[in-house]
């Protein structure tokens, strides 16, 4: 096998490859950034009072959408100003998508990846630093990600002693002791898939506890005349399509934890126990 050594070359000083493009390399496959199964929605989009958005991209089966900017050379202030600033003009002119900022440059150096990471976890924020390398006759983009978006944690995941514990009688209390009840029939359903579950009862929701730690892939909250069971899973078609056709009430989709929260009642254990379990399967094997 013959060994070609790869040569760093600089887009900025190159006399004709320029951000143009960069920018059409990534539109004909946006897989070559490394964020996964993505498709193009837009590029060069007008964004009112503020110039143009480089890339518009959004994954092929969820509801999330990458404002993504490139710049040749080192990043600096301006480019950092312009990510946000066209993150934030997307995500309010279409909140029903998540939306997530991509910074893009050939050099981010170790200054502005401290002040970009002052944003992150206040704002979803990916820097990705691209190198041009040419083999040969041949030119190609490396994209490294050097700074990833903040992580959202489970709800509660964290719970230790400082969480506020409850009991059994003070959520039988808040709803009714039927709708607690769906809380145990719930767990005989998770147990099948890991039978060392137990509840934990706390003052704002039921979750689940495995070898003494929280483990909430889904959580329960008892009501009046239901249970709100909200599992954890990303937003796909396919699911949105499987829970609506199955009739079981879906109050909505938590962005901030990624969950579908339903209103469950007794009928719904048994009419639609193979949906149930198998999100409450998928939750779990997500979590692992």
């Amino acid at each position: 096998m013959n060994f070609a050594k790869a040569e760093r070359i600089s887009l900025k000083l190159h006399p004709e490859l320029n951000e143009r493009w960069v920018q059409e390399l990534i539109a004909s496959d946006p897989n070559i950034l490394g964020l996964g199964a993505l498709v193009l929605r837009d590029k060069e989009r007008t964004q009112p009072r503020a110039g143009r958005l480089d890339l518009l991209l959004q994954h092929a089966e969820t509801k999330r959408r990458y404002e993504v900017e490139v710049q040749l050379g080192p990043t600096d202030e301006t480019h950092i100003i312009r990510t946000i600033e066209y993150w934030d003009i997307e995500r309010k002119r279409y909140p029903q998508y998540e939306h997530c900022a991509v910074l893009v440059a050939e050099d981010i150096t170790s200054r502005f990846l401290n002040v970009v990471s002052l944003f992150n976890g206040a704002i979803p924020l990916i820097a990705l630093q691209m190198q041009a390398l040419k083999v040969g006759d041949h030119t190609t983009l490396v994209f490294t990600k050097v700074m990833d978006e903040m992580s959202r944690g489970l709800v509660d995941e964290d719970e230790d002693a400082e969480a506020t514990p409850a009991d059994r009688s003070y959520w039988e209390k808040q709803g009714t002791k039927v709708t607690v009840q769906l809380a145990d029939q719930l767990l005989s359903m998770v147990r099948e898939i890991d039978a060392s579950l137990e509840l934990k009862y706390n003052k704002f929701y039921i979750g689940l506890w495995r070898s003494g730690q929280p483990f909430n892939f889904v959580i329960f909250r008892p009501k009046k005349k239901h249970i709100r069971v909200e599992i954890r899973l990303p937003r796909t078609e396919e699911v949105d399509a499987k829970v609506e056709q199955s009739g079981i009430e879906v109050l909505d989709y938590d962005e901030t934890y990624q969950s579908y929260r339903l209103s469950v009642v007794a009928d719904d254990l048994v009419k639609h126990r193979d949906l149930l379990m198998e999100l409450l399967r998928a939750a779990y094997q997500g979590r692992m």
